[in-house]
C-alpha cells in the first residue's frame, strides 16, 4: 500500500482513480485548485484544495506520497508553471515517482496547444541530469478507443469526437492516403496498466508507451465498414494546404473539451477546425503511433482491440 497523490482529477484522472480505488490498496488524495464538487469526489479519496503555485503549502502536503499523477490541463498551463512548482515540491518532500500530464502522444510538433508537455519533459530530464532525483514517467496510451463511441459510456470521460472517422454518418477524412497509422487504448486498460504501474517494483520507463493497439486508416475504414454494414465516404484532403494552414475539407467535429467549454461558438470552431487540421498532420509524420513499454513490462496483459471495442457499441445499431 501506498500513497498517491492525483493532481487536478479531470475526466481521464477519475477514470484512473476508480481503478486504483477499486484494488482497495492505497490512500489516494486528490489535488485542485478550487473545491470539487460532489460529483467530482470519487469515493475512497481525500480532497483537498491547492495552490499549484505555491511550493511550501505542495511540499508539506506531499510528506508521505509515494506517488504524483499530474492530470494538469496543458492548455491552461503554456509555460508550465504549476507542473513545474509541483514537481520541484514533490522532490523536496520525498516523493518516489511522478508522472507528468501526458496521457495522449509522442510528439506535439502540430497540437501547439499541447507545447507544455514538451516543456515538461525537459524539466524533468534536467532535474536528473546529474543524478537522478526523482523517478518518473511518461504515460502515452495514444487516442483513447473510447472515442470511437459517439455517446458517453464511461462514468466520467466525456466522448470526443478527436478521430479523422466518423462512425455515426459513415465517412473519413485522411491525410492524402489511408496509410498513416495510430495508437488506441481504452480508458479502463489505461486505468489498469496505471495501477499496474503503481505496484510494479522495477523502476518505471521514462516513455511509457501503452499500446492497446496500433492500426493504419486503411484497417480504421475496414473496421467501420465491416460493423457498420456500409461503405464509407472517403475524403482524402491534400497534405500541403494543411501544411499551410489552409483546411481543404468538406466537414470537420465540433470538439467537446472542458478547457475550451467557455469559447463561444465562433472560436471554438475555429480551434475545431486547426486541432483537427493539426490531428491530421500528426497523423502524417507518424506522431500519434506510441511506443510499448507497459506492453512488455506487462506482457500477460490483454488489451482490448479497436474491432472488439466497436463491435459491442456500433453492432445492430442504424
Amino acid at each position: 500500500m501506498v500513497k498517491i497523490a492525483v493532481a487536478a482529477p479531470g475526466q481521464v484522472a477519475r477514470e484512473i482513480i476508480e481503478v486504483l480505488v477499486a484494488t482497495g490498496k492505497h490512500e489516494i488524495i486528490t489535488l485542485a485548485r478550487r473545491e470539487l464538487a460532489p460529483e467530482e469526489v470519487v469515493k475512497g479519496t481525500t480532497p483537498l484544495k491547492v495552490d499549484f503555485h505555491n511550493q511550501d503549502e505542495l511540499a508539506k502536503i506531499l510528506q508521505g506520497v509515494h506517488t504524483v499523477l499530474s492530470f494538469v490541463v496543458v492548455q491552461n498551463d503554456p509555460e508550465g508553471t504549476a507542473q513545474k512548482t509541483l514537481i520541484d515540491a514533490a522532490i523536496t518532500a520525498g516523493v518516489k515517482r511522478f508522472a507528468p500530464s501526458e496521457w495522449f502522444i509522442s510528439r506535439y510538433t502540430h497540437l501547439l496547444w499541447s507545447a507544455s508537455k514538451v516543456v515538461i519533459r525537459d524539466y524533468l530530464e534536467e532535474k536528473n541530469k546529474n543524478g537522478k532525483v526523482i523517478e518518473y514517467c511518461l504515460f502515452q496510451p495514444g487516442i483513447f478507443t473510447d472515442y470511437h463511441a459517439n455517446e458517453n459510456i464511461n462514468k466520467h470521460l466525456k466522448t470526443n469526437d478527436f478521430l479523422p472517422i466518423d462512425f455515426a454518418n459513415h465517412r473519413m477524412l485522411a491525410p492524402g492516403s489511408l496509410e498513416p497509422r495510430l495508437t488506441a487504448t481504452t480508458i479502463r486498460d489505461v486505468a489498469n496498466i496505471v495501477a499496474k504501474a503503481i505496484e510494479y517494483e522495477g523502476e518505471w520507463p521514462k516513455v511509457g508507451g501503452i499500446a492497446g493497439q496500433t492500426l493504419s486508416l486503411a484497417e480504421e475504414l475496414a473496421i467501420g465498414e465491416k460493423i457498420r454494414g456500409k461503405k464509407f465516404d472517403v475524403e482524402l484532403l491534400d497534405v500541403d494546404s494543411l501544411r499551410r494552414g489552409e483546411w481543404n475539407g468538406s466537414w470537420v467535429k465540433p470538439l467537446e473539451h472542458p478547457s475550451i467549454k467557455d469559447l463561444d461558438e465562433e472560436t471554438r470552431a475555429a480551434f475545431s477546425k486547426a486541432a483537427f487540421s493539426g490531428f491530421l498532420l500528426a497523423l502524417v509524420d507518424g506522431d500519434m503511433v506510441v511506443s510499448d513499454e507497459w506492453n512488455r513490462i506487462f506482457p500477460d496483459y490483454r488489451f482490448t482491440g479497436v474491432e472488439e471495442f466497436v463491435s459491442k457499441f456500433w453492432a445492430g445499431k442504424p
